[in-house]
């Protein structure tokens, strides 16, 4: 749902593509699986498409490609920086990674929260991580239209 959310608001704030989106997650139990029903349901309902997404699981060497990961939740944001500091050569590569990998509810302006996982729960739960989504969406669409010099009436 994050990916899709966030490539709407880019297109929003002038930058669809201009800035590279993808998604991943640290687990490999759905890689190659379409997007979950439940969260496919609900971004369509709120006019979203969700349907060519296809699970994928992150690759630490992924990180030389990528300014920033953002993690949904605070267990996410281990696994990621622990993944980072294998694939380091060295502590200045590890540090660097830190920098990179941050936790998506700091960066989106939602006082540090978690993201939480709504897999086998019900429509209201797709719904709430919606919410929270579009809201931190918007916020990194601004920070990054801030940094790119673009307003959205520049498309």
């Amino acid at each position: 749902m994050a990916e899709v959310a966030l490539h709407a608001e880019l297109s929003k704030a002038g930058l669809g593509g201009r800035v590279i989106v993808d998604s991943a997650g640290t687990g490999d139990w759905h890689v190659g699986d379409p997007m979950n029903h439940g969260a496919k349901t609900e971004l369509k309902r709120r006019g979203y498409d969700g349907s060519g997404h296809r699970a994928r699981q992150f690759d630490a060497r992924w990180l030389a490609d990528r300014d920033l990961v953002l993690a949904m939740d605070a267990s996410n944001l281990a696994t990621l920086r622990l993944l980072a500091a294998r694939a380091a050569d060295t502590p200045e590569a590890v540090a660097d990674a830190d920098r990179r990998i941050r936790l998506f509810g700091e960066v989106a302006g939602l006082d540090g929260a978690d993201v939480p996982d709504p897999y086998g729960e019900g429509p209201a739960a797709f719904a709430r991580v919606l919410d929270m989504l579009e809201t931190g969406m918007a916020g990194i669409a601004g920070q990054l239209r801030d940094v790119a010099g673009t307003t959205a009436h520049e498309r």
